[in-house]
């Protein structure tokens, strides 16, 4: 297989960029897009040439695979129907509305081996891609995910919406069992949590602390990492990165000073990387159509958005608890 026959479901906010990567990618062959929205869809259909069909019925008769953008609530039913048609997907963050659902889904796919990958887009940020081999062993994680108020993604907590980002990240670098979670937060400005903060305790003694809200003047996305003898600084938005090391060897990169430690004069070497502007939502879908050509596992599992999408709901579980002792 050359090329795969690939259709989108939703033409929204993020369903325009994916149609419009998923022309540009040379093994897809994008045969159309389905929008509930009729006024929607005549837009999209108009400013990108892709055919929008008229039910999606119609547009997955013509697919070996899709990309489901819906609301997170449509997300089950539309890979139901992926299934039934034996349909490969891809399936944006979260995954699934709860963990029931996601089990059920991976449980059904797995039976006609298919293939799903989840959209968490920031594992192919640059600014994470280029730590490969730096990251071993984090023992303190810090994240902060701000944004000011959107009405688009309210349909969810902002767990779901912009704090599974990082949770995704963190159970990837750590690969360990969550045995703690603390977490607190409140709605602001929507009926839903606006703001979020948890400390999220693994099993081999790393803690993160994770920060999320839709209710700030500025947008931040930065992950700070500390390990033995090294610090990262990850900068999503800027896509730079900043890291600082001890070495006892001097090396051809900035020194920000000279310490002693055990005796032995040793180097606090730094250095910054800032990667040229990339494309994450097209390496994503070049990504998962590769896999379903190879049939090889997908960079971002149907296990993997199951897990991350397990510790969001129970952050959300306790965030509401600890409102019903306040409010």
């Amino acid at each position: 297989m050359d090329k795969l026959r690939v259709g989108v479901v939703g033409a929204g906010h993020l369903g325009y960029y994916h149609i419009t990567n998923l022309k540009e990618v040379k093994t897809a062959d994008l045969v159309g897009f389905y929008d509930i929205d009729k006024k929607r869809a005549s837009y999209v259909e108009e400013e990108t040439g892709v055919k929008g069909f008229s039910s999606l019925e119609s547009l997955l008769e013509n697919c070996d695979a899709i990309s489901i953008v819906v609301p997170t609530q449509e997300h089950y039913a539309v890979a139901l129907k992926a299934i039934e048609r034996g349909l490969h997907f891809f399936c944006e963050k979260p995954f699934m509305e709860s963990v029931k659902q996601a089990e059920d889904i991976i449980r059904k796919a797995r039976a006609k081996k298919l293939i799903i990958q989840v959209g968490h887009v920031e594992r192919f940020n640059p600014a994470l891609k280029c730590l490969r081999g730096e990251i071993l062993a984090p023992l303190f994680i810090e994240s902060h995910r701000i944004a000011p108020f959107n009405p688009r993604g309210t349909d969810v907590a902002v767990i779901l919406d912009l704090m599974i980002h990082d949770i995704d990240i963190i159970l990837s670098l750590v690969r360990s069992r969550v045995v703690r979670i603390n977490a607190t937060g409140a709605p602001i400005l929507s009926e839903n949590i606006d703001i979020a903060n948890a400390r999220i305790e693994f099993e081999n003694g790393c803690i993160a602390n994770v920060t999320a809200s839709r209710v700030s003047q500025k947008k931040m996305r930065k992950m700070r990492i500390f390990q033995r003898n090294k610090y990262i600084s990850i900068d999503f938005l800027a896509r730079e990165t900043d890291i600082y090391w001890l070495s006892e060897n001097l090396q051809n990169v900035p020194e920000v000073s000279n310490v002693k430690l055990d005796r032995m004069k040793k180097q606090i070497l730094f250095r910054k990387i800032s990667i040229p502007e990339g494309n994450p939502i097209k390496e994503e879908l070049e990504a998962f159509i590769e896999a379903v050509i190879t049939r090889k596992p997908p960079k971002i599992t149907a296990e993997e958005g199951l897990e991350a999408l397990k510790i969001a709901v129970e952050i959300e579980k306790q965030v509401k608890e600890n409102l019903k002792k306040i409010l």
